[in-house]
């Protein structure tokens, strides 16, 4: 009984590490990989409550659409819809239920694989939010780079997308690239704000390889910070909630006097 119990641990270990392999591989060659159902009903009803908590009275920091002046969004503050939240910010100090799962020992294990088994360091300077994508209000994002903000002596991030909900196309989930976190591409190719332009033949062709992650709720995508990622508005009659964060490697540091050195990085567990 005993050699049976210890094959079958063995045997438990072994198919982890194999699916951890196989992740690695699509996440190189890709740019991004989906964990299905990595957060369990518990864990996302305590999340949903402590957004909740953020959202009704709205509490800071926060980033609302009409200051971003994206595709969709309200034209100014006192427009129709104008506070409107699109990301709730310093996830990581708002409450137990985030640092708990931004910290979280299975985020930990892939992310270690991902990195090529490097400490991985959560970002408190970049993401580490909750993305809101309400019904009426919400913008589409452009095709863009999430490095264009980041500043690290490597590119070489990993940001995790938790779903709260579920996400597809109508609710404005996010489209990606494939493979495209591998392409160097010329300055021209890129507006002022560095997304894709798409008055070129180019970038369209590109963008016709995109796909849409459509995620269930508890779903992980785990993405590469130069991959080009879009998204849509919600053109559904419910709000959008994910759990955005970014890590990197301990010794893949923010250079000092960027935006990226502004907070300090949280150790995730050994």
């Amino acid at each position: 009984m005993t050699s049976a119990y210890n094959g079958a641990i063995t045997g438990r270990f072994s198919m982890a590490a194999r699916i951890q392999e196989i992740d690695a591989a699509r996440f190189e060659r890709d740019g991004f990989v989906v964990a299905r159902q990595l957060v369990d009903a518990g864990q996302r009803a305590a999340l949903a409550s402590a957004v909740e908590q953020s959202l009704t009275p709205l509490s800071g920091p926060v980033e609302f659409e009409a200051d971003l002046g994206y595709p969709g969004a309200p034209r100014d503050r006192s427009a129709a819809g104008g506070n409107t939240p699109r990301r709730l910010l310093s996830a990581y100090s708002r409450g137990a239920a985030f640092r708990t799962w931004q910290t979280d020992e299975r985020l930990g294990v892939r992310l270690r694989s991902l990195l090529g088994g490097r400490q991985p360091m959560l970002s408190q300077s970049h993401h580490n939010c909750i993305m809101t994508k309400y019904p009426g209000y919400s913008s589409a994002t452009h095709w863009h780079q999430d490095i264009r903000y980041w500043s690290f002596d490597r590119a070489e991030l990993i940001s995790t997308w938790l779903a709260l909900g579920a996400e597809f196309e109508a609710n404005g989930a996010l489209s990606v690239i494939p493979g495209s976190h591998r392409l160097e591409l010329d300055r021209g190719r890129f507006d002022a704000d560095l997304s894709l332009r798409m008055d070129l033949k180019e970038n369209q062709k590109l963008v016709d390889r995109a796909v849409i992650v459509e995620l269930e709720p508890g779903d992980v995508l785990f993405f590469q910070c130069r991959l080009f990622h879009a998204a849509g508005t919600n053109r559904t009659a419910e709000v959008k909630l994910s759990l955005v964060s970014t890590y990197h490697a301990d010794d893949n540091h923010p250079i000092p006097g960027t935006r990226s050195a502004q907070y300090p990085a949280v150790a995730l567990p050994s």
